[in-house]
Parts: structure tokens; sequence; C-alpha cells
């Protein structure tokens, strides 16, 4: 592994993990940026900001599920690449990521054709309202067209980490998000272009990060190459790849289903004061994960390559130490919420009475994000493993059983009804964090003790 400047197979896990995860992390909060701008940008248009935000926090939905489509592939199949790397098998290595950037590029022909024809009826159905539907179409239309900037961005920047080299997957991001950051206020408001500019210089941005990832896998540094032989998809290689993936495909295209039953329910509600509130805190709320998400695709080499590799006393030390890390940031993080609500929402929106609605409801939507960081390290150590199953189960139960029917049935316990539709976070949050700690606790003794089993018991 030295070839990648990192040595998973016996460096010290507590230096790899930090030495991997900075970048990482660095690369989900860089990443976020490139639609947090815009939405701060947007929220602050001279007249309209509060109603252009909200009418661009309906595309939400659409943006989570394009985003979901680059996991299914990339989430997927890097963690079975660094498997197969770990048996000494580079080849099949390559073999995946080709694979799967073929994947990327047919999810991104039929999205990109799917959200321009048909977007203003989704964007309906998705919460949009009559002052806002203009300003998410606006956007949309737009923000379509650069379907497959994202997909290549981030799904194939996820093999690049994979291999090891974080720092390279930091700058594919911060190259990208430099990009967006200077180009928003040139056309939103020098250019006056309002929410198309955002949606514009979004799209530029990711189609430079995309040419970035491109050279760099088809490089002489890179681990595993792309190579033309390899695009050929495969049952036996893309639909294992499929399987580890829909676990977080789900879980970010639940958000998108989320998103929207949030929306009407909450303009049922609370009109569109509370969808724009929604909007604040889903933004808060995704921003404040990154880490977290950063920091478990920092450990997913470590544990993947050691798993493969058959070394279970490092994959238990990087799944202990992963686990401790997330928890004292995920309650660090509901400290400061809890206590300086008012901070985060006024990064998105000044606006008095927006503010006023959001505060309150932000205390109530993160809860019990302190105990979340027990609920993503072991749901993405499932995945690392390779177990499809325990980490597709585990991303169903939170979103789809648990969270989406409680968002319909609270309302009819509260007298303030948009209160119990911001109340079912932290419901589901805590039923399905002590069901993901129990499930884990059975399944990752089994698999460790299968993996230290001589090969004629397995």
């Amino acid at each position: 592994m030295e070839q990648q400047g990192a040595d998973l197979r016996s460096g010290k896990v507590g230096k790899l993990l930090f030495s991997l995860a900075l970048p990482t992390v660095t690369s989900q909060i860089v990443n976020m940026l490139y639609n947090l701008v815009d939405r701060i940008y947007i929220g602050h248009i001279p007249g309209v900001g509060r109603a252009a935000l909200t009418g661009v926090g309906v595309c939400l939905p659409i943006i989570m599920l394009i985003t979901a489509f680059s996991s299914l592939a990339g989430a997927g199949g890097a963690p079975r690449a660094s498997i197969e790397e770990g048996k000494g098998n580079p080849e099949e290595s390559e073999r995946i990521m080709g694979n799967c950037l073929t994947l990327l590029l047919i999810a991104s022909v039929v999205l990109t054709a799917f959200f321009v024809l048909f977007n203003r009826p989704i964007l309906l159905s998705f919460g949009a309202s009559a002052d806002t539907i203009d300003y998410a179409v606006a956007y949309m239309r737009i923000y379509a067209l650069g379907t497959i900037f994202v997909q290549l961005t981030l799904g194939m920047n996820i093999f690049i980490t994979a291999q090891g080299f974080s720092k390279v997957s930091m700058q594919t991001v911060l190259i990208g998000a430099g990009l967006n950051t200077v180009l928003d206020p040139i056309f939103i408001f020098a250019l006056n272009l309002g929410v198309q500019g955002a949606a514009l210089a979004t799209i530029l941005s990711q189609a430079v990060s995309a040419v970035w990832v491109l050279r760099f896998l088809m490089g002489r540094k890179t681990k595993w190459r792309l190579k033309r032989q390899y695009l050929r998809p495969r049952a036996k290689v893309v639909l294992p790849c499929v399987a580890l993936g829909l676990s977080p495909f789900i879980m970010q295209a639940t958000e998108s289903v989320l998103a929207v039953c949030f929306n009407t329910s909450l303009l049922k509600y609370g009109g569109d004061i509370a969808v724009g509130a929604m909007t604040v805190l889903t933004s808060i709320m995704q921003f404040a994960m990154l880490p977290l998400q950063g920091l478990t695709q920092g450990a997913q080499p470590i544990i993947s390559y050691n798993y493969g590799a058959r070394l279970p006393q490092r994959v238990r030390e990087a799944f202990r130490l992963l686990l401790r890390v997330c928890v004292i940031y995920s309650a660090s993080l509901w400290a400061l919420v809890e206590l300086f609500p008012g901070i985060f929402v006024r990064m998105f929106n000044s606006d008095p009475e927006l503010v006023a609605y959001a505060v309150p409801a932000l205390r109530v939507y993160m809860a019990m994000c302190c105990i979340f960081g027990i609920q993503i390290a072991c749901q993405q150590t499932f995945i690392a493993l390779g177990n499809a199953k325990s980490s597709l189960f585990l991303a169903v139960l939170r979103k789809i059983i648990l969270l989406i029917p409680l968002i319909y049935i609270l309302p009819n316990f509260f007298e303030n009804q948009a209160f119990a539709v911001f109340l079912a976070e932290p419901v589901a949050d805590t039923m399905a964090v002590l069901t993901t700690a129990i499930m884990f606790a059975v399944q990752f003794k089994k698999s460790m003790k299968r993996l230290e089993a001589p090969p004629w018991e397995k």
C-alpha cells in the first residue's frame, strides 16, 4: 500500500484514521458548500430572498436524489474494491471501478432527461406553492443539466479516497467549491441572474471537479486506473456493488422522500414560513452531519482493506476509534445547537419572522442528534464490511419504517401540529439508534468470529 501513501495493513490505526478522515471531512464540508453557498446567497437577494430560498428548498429532494445515485455506484463499489485490494486482487478493483463509472454515466442520462422534462409537476408535488414555484423551476432547469458532472465528481471521487489518496479527493472538492463560491455572487448579483445564476455557478464548478477526478484516475499516480476494457458492465461485478450501495442510496434517496413529506405536511399546518424553516433546518442538519460522513469515509478503506486481508484486530480497533470520535462529535454538536440555535439559523436567513419560527423548531428537530454518532458509525461499518443486508435494513428502518409514518401520525396527538411534524425526527432517531446498537453488537461479533476462523471452518 506504499504507493497509496497510506499503510492500511500495518500503520497505526489512530494515525491512519485521522490522516484519511481529515481531508475527507474537509471534502464533505466543502462539497456541501456547493448548495449551502447557493442558499446563503439566494436567501439574501434583496426583496425576494425568503421566497427564493423557499423555492430552492423545494428543489432539495431532487438534488438529494441525484446525489443518491452517485452513492449507488461509488459508495457501493469502493468498499468492494478495497476488499479485493486487501485480498491481493488489484485487477478486480480496477474492474469494479470501471463498471461503476459506466453505471454512473447511464444514471446521468436517465436522470437528466427525466428532470428536464418533468421538473414543474414534480416540484409542485414536492411542496412548491404559487409564490415559490417559479424560483424552483428556474433553479432546477439549469441544475438538472449538470447531473453528469455531479455523478462523476461524487461517485468517482470515493474511489480516490478508497485508495488512500484522501488529500487528492479533498482537492477535487476544494477546486469546485472554491470556484462556486467565486461565481455565485458574480452570477446572482453582478449579472442579475438570481437563482438561475446560482444553478449555473454550481454546474460549472462541478464540471471542473469532474474533469479533475477523471484525469487523476486515468493518470500515473493512481493505484487503480480507469481502463477501457473494464468499462463494459458485467452483472457479476455490478450487482454486488449495487447491492452494497443500496444502503447509502436509500439513506440519501429517502432524504428526498422525507423532504417531500416534511414540506407537504408543514405547508398544510404552517404555510410557506414553515417550509422555509424546514429548508433552514435541513441545511443545518446536512452541514452539521458532514464531519460524521467524512469520518466514516475515512475509516472505510482501513476497515475494508483489513477485513479483506483477514486482520480482525485492526478491524475492531478501527471501529472502536471511529465510534468514540463519532459519539464525541454528535454530543458536542447537540450542545451547540441547543445553546445557540439562532447563530445557525441566521447563517441562512436574517428575516425576523423566519428566525423566530426556526429557532424553537431547530431545538426540537435536533433534540436527539447527541446519539446519532452511534447510528452512523455502526451503519457505515456494515457497509465497509460488505454486509449489504444489515446496512440496507438499517437505512430503511430509520426513515421509511419510522420517520415517514411519524410525520403523519404525531400531528394527530398535538395541538401544535407543525411542532409535531418537527418532533418526528428525534423520536425516530431514538428508536433507530437503539435498534442499530443491538443489531450491530450481534452481527459484528459474528463477522469477527468468521474472520478469525480457519478457512475450512468458515
